[in-house]
């Protein structure tokens, strides 16, 4: 045995353990490393801290090891569920917090719009108002649009820029007012949506007023009435600045005040508040709605208050002026529109009040297109017709069924003329349905340029020619007839073709016997009822009239002045389309043909439509009608 063995069995028993401990040591760190974070995470779970809340529910799922896999322990992984959080209230302060936005043009609502779409996405409904400016005792055009959303989210938008069609409204702004799927909530908000629809053609849809639902939750709080001011007063504990002097303020300034900025802001985010608290969506804490958020249930909330014009004692419209709320109530005088919305001065001779707009429209019972086809003897597709029209040419033997699907009749004599080329706009099948919307049912033709002007075209301009009647629904059809009505004021104003105005009218009234008639009725229905002063002045008058002083005024005579006739005629009247039409048929072909463009043009800028039929154009027929006829055509207007 070697001298070395013992030696070597010491060294290496003493390397042995020093490498051992070391090894020991080491994991006894690594473990003592680790525990802190564990006892973090077991401290975290045993917390019941409300921070808990901000975070996305969790599940916990199990991964199935592969097969040919060891067997060992899997990290349980963690994921997000499908179902969306709960979304957060904020109480009414935090509502009111939050600063608005103004909008002076398209391009800002543009940059703005995806934050209102989110909000919207998540809880649709949007606090609503309208501010105006009134002269004289009536009422202008709505000045300011206010929506706010459910998270304080508050957009003031001007409308001046979008008045008489200086800028397009944003076509997203349009789809969100008349959006079923979302709610409208405000007090007066259904009023505030006629003015809209009168003054710039805008349809509101979906619009559920406070007031109904206060009533109908029986708050038992609301003690001092029903307008915005006391609901807020009364359900939220907050204070609204309704003086006369901000109120009435203007509100088409070029830049507004911090004052009307809060104060219109202010209007919309209550309203907005005021229904999460009358649905119990809302308590100082904000709480989450879970499942209440979706339109279908917020809708059966609301049921039977959607779009429903407030009626009731007291209705509380804060926004109008005491002469204002004085001129609403009276009785409509003989020449006033009986609804806020109407938009023509009834007939004084009738005694009918009008519908709303969009309410009342004869719909078609029938399709306006039925897409049979018309072919000349060697098979050149002619133009499109209607059925009954088309049978017209079999019941009279002059043409020939060619083909039922679809339904195309072969002439059997030359046609007086045929289209040009194959890509011709009589050569389409169109769709019956809005060419706005695209809405399938209730809908009436429109006349792109107005029946008032048309008709005074030359014949060679509108014979055959159904390229400028399309199918609109009503709802659409109401809102293009307003902005029709702001066109056609500018060309009264431009060509001095005033509309509805002494100058503009065939009959005119006479004052003086207006009077006259009016004093000889007071007689015979007041009687010796009215005072002897009084008496005596309407006798003096009729007499004067009459030219009989010294006689004595009988009851026959009476009778007779009682019945005058007060309308005269103006012999200088010209009517408004006409004259419009005669001052553009001055410059000739090209003259109407731009007149015909305008109203065209017109359609497509305030309507947007986007089921138009194809190769409809503001230009159709131009330059057929330069070729045929000439620019020197002389114009025979009818």
């Amino acid at each position: 045995m070697s001298h070395r063995g013992p030696l070597t069995t010491i060294i290496t028993t003493v390397l042995g353990a020093t490498l051992g401990g070391l090894l020991i040591w080491r994991v006894y760190r690594t473990k003592r490393k680790k525990l802190p974070s564990v006892q973090k995470v077991a401290d975290s779970v045993e917390d019941p801290c409300p921070v808990e809340k901000e975070f996305p529910a969790v599940e916990f799922q199990y991964i199935q090891p592969p097969h040919n896999a060891e067997k060992e322990f899997k990290t349980v992984e963690c994921q997000t569920t499908k179902m969306p959080p709960p979304v957060q209230t904020l109480s009414s302060d935090q509502l009111l917090g939050v600063k608005p936005v103004m909008i002076s043009c398209e391009q800002e609502w543009q940059q703005l719009w995806p934050l209102m779409q989110k909000d919207l996405s998540v809880f649709p409904v949007l606090g609503f108002d309208c501010e105006w400016v009134s002269a004289k005792g009536r009422a202008c055009a709505v000045s300011l649009l206010q929506l706010a959303t459910y998270s304080g989210l508050c957009v003031l938008v001007r409308l001046l820029v979008f008045r008489h069609g200086q800028q397009p409204f944003p076509l997203s702004l349009m789809e969100v007012l008349r959006d079923p799927n979302i709610l409208k909530v405000g007090v007066g908000c259904y009023e505030d949506g006629k003015r809209l629809t009168r003054d710039y053609g805008l349809s509101l849809m979906c619009t559920v007023d406070l007031r109904y639902l206060a009533l109908r939750q029986r708050q038992s709080s609301v003690n001092n009435g029903l307008s915005l001011k006391s609901l807020a007063s009364d359900l939220l504990n907050i204070s609204l600045d309704k003086s006369l002097e901000l109120r009435c303020s203007d509100w088409e300034a070029d830049q507004l005040t911090l004052e009307q900025i809060t104060y219109a802001a202010r209007d919309a985010q209550v309203s907005i508040a005021l229904f999460l608290h009358l649905l119990s969506l809302q308590s100082e804490a904000g709480p989450s709605f879970p499942s209440g958020g979706s339109f279908s249930e917020l809708a059966s909330r609301c049921q039977g208050l959607v779009d429903v014009p407030f009626r009731g004692r007291g209705d509380g419209d804060d926004k109008a002026g005491e002469g204002e709320r004085r001129r609403r109530t009276r009785k409509p005088a003989v020449n006033e529109s009986p609804e806020s919305g109407d938009q023509q001065v009834p007939d004084p001779r009738k005694n009918n009040k009008r519908k709303p707009l969009g309410v009342g429209y004869s719909a078609r019972k029938s399709p306006l297109y039925d897409n049979c086809f018309l072919y000349a003897p060697d098979g050149q597709p002619l133009c499109t017709c209607d059925k009954k029209k088309a049978k017209w040419y079999l019941d009279k033997g002059i043409g020939v069924l060619q083909s039922e699907d679809p339904f195309v009749v072969r002439l059997l004599f030359e046609p007086s003329g045929r289209p040009d080329s194959q890509q011709d706009y009589y050569l389409t099948a169109k769709e019956n349905l809005c060419v706005v919307c695209g809405k399938a049912d209730s809908y009436i033709r429109k006349n792109i340029v107005p029946h008032e002007y048309r008709r005074h075209f030359p014949t060679e301009m509108k014979d055959h020619n159904s390229h400028d009647i399309l199918l609109l629904c009503t709802s659409c059809h109401a809102a293009s007839n307003v902005h029709d009505s702001f066109l056609k004021q500018q060309l009264a104003e431009e060509f001095a073709a005033p509309q509805g105005c002494e100058e503009g009218v065939r009959p005119l009234e006479d004052s003086d016997r207006r009077r006259v008639r009016s004093a000889a009725r007071a007689l015979l229905g007041a009687g010796e009822g009215l005072p002897e002063q009084r008496r005596e002045e309407l006798q003096v008058l009729i007499k004067n009239f009459l030219n009989v002083k010294d006689e004595k005024l009988t009851l026959e005579v009476l009778q007779q002045v009682a019945s005058l006739e007060t309308r005269i005629l103006n012999e200088t009247y010209v009517p408004h389309g006409l004259k419009v039409v005669q001052a553009h048929a001055e410059q000739g072909l090209r003259g109407l043909m731009d007149l015909e463009r305008r109203w065209r043009q017109h359609f497509l800028t305030t309507m947007q439509p986007r089921h138009l039929p194809p190769l409809w154009s503001v230009d159709h027929n131009h330059s057929k009608f330069l070729r045929k006829y000439g620019e020197d055509l002389p114009i025979s207007l009818n």
